[in-house]
């Protein structure tokens, strides 16, 4: 019978490591990490009803829910790897991606109206005009930033022409109603918090400069695991398919987190958000890619970039959705 000595053991594991068995151990996924955010009642939807839990229990894999405060954080955590999956804003995704933010965009979860500029009940601010030598909170890296750099190039003028205040969504609609500063680049829930408790203007709207809730995903783990992304996306598509047709379900719980009273919410979700969209393609590139172009025009984007490179570069049409 042939010995093997402590040494030759010791190799013998070793090699060992390198089998598919053990690296396919290894490699095992053992947690997806997903954000859900308030601006993507979807994601709401989906925590509640616990699909992706139900989805992947078998696997014996865990679900681990971060909330993104706006699409700044949703893309930092993606930059960061601390999220797998986030959700952005179409525009707001296309910046970070031209930035060196490794992700794909691989689902549309809502055609909202969810920005405008914003001001108070009492104020003189009627048109973007208005808006030169005066201060504007916005978040920077996300839709309304966006929305707001479009607007001021409309009317002639640059971010060079307002004094930007920098803060996140909540904090700038507090900024507004508090009088630090003259207006806001708002965002729902908040701007249509705002509007019903404060008597807040939305004094510049435009419905088609709001660039789609994206769902984006990290390359490396699109790469690594296409099967694993393809079932979440089915997921999302029943938590989609859920709210559409349960609407007083999709407010009851979008008011047990946020808190906000029933008219608030139905401004938001009944006036302006759309859920009737999934499947990312020609509609969303075409909104992305004129956002990323008006940018450019503005100075925001480097003239030297290739903006459409950048828009095929981030959309990933390739993921199948459910056909049902």
């Amino acid at each position: 019978m042939q010995k093997f000595s402590r040494r030759s053991f010791a190799a013998l594991l070793a090699v060992s490591t390198f089998l598919p068995g053990a690296a396919f151990a290894a490699d095992a996924l053992k947690e997806i990490r997903i954000d859900w955010a308030t601006y993507n009642p979807v994601s709401m939807v989906l925590k509640q009803k616990g699909l992706l839990e139900k989805e992947f229990a078998k696997d014996g894999i865990s679900i681990v829910w971060v909330q993104s405060a706006g699409s700044n954080k949703a893309l930092e955590f993606l930059n960061a790897g601390s999220i797998d999956l986030g959700s952005t804003a179409g525009s707001a995704a296309l910046v970070a991606k031209i930035n060196g933010n490794p992700i794909k965009s691989v689902y549309v979860y809502s055609r909202p109206e969810w920005t405008a500029l914003v001001t108070t009940k009492d104020s003189r601010i009627t048109s973007v005009a208005d808006l030169k030598g005066k201060r504007v909170a916005v978040t920077r890296g996300t839709d309304p930033h966006i929305f707001l750099v479009r607007a001021l190039l409309g009317a002639g003028l640059t971010e060079k022409d307002i004094t930007t205040v920098l803060l996140q969504h909540a904090d700038g609609k507090t900024a507004l109603i508090r009088g630090d500063v003259d207006a806001w680049a708002g965002l729902d829930p908040m701007m249509a918090q705002a509007e019903v408790e404060e008597g807040a203007k939305l004094f510049y709207r435009k419905a088609d400069a709001n660039t789609w809730g994206i769902l984006n995903v990290r390359e490396e783990f699109l790469k690594s695991h296409p099967d694993i992304v393809r079932r979440v996306l089915a997921s999302y598509e029943e938590a989609r398919k859920y709210s559409l047709a349960n609407y007083d379900e999709l407010k009851k719980t979008f008011i047990a987190v946020t808190k906000l009273p029933d008219a608030v919410v139905d401004k938001q979700l009944k006036e302006r958000t759309e859920l009737t969209h999934s499947r990312i393609g020609a509609p969303q590139r075409e909104s992305i890619l004129a956002a990323g172009l008006a940018l450019q025009q503005a100075g925001v984007i480097d003239a030297k970039t290739d903006v459409k490179a950048a828009v095929d570069a981030l959309i990933d049409d390739q993921v199948p959705l459910p056909t049902n």
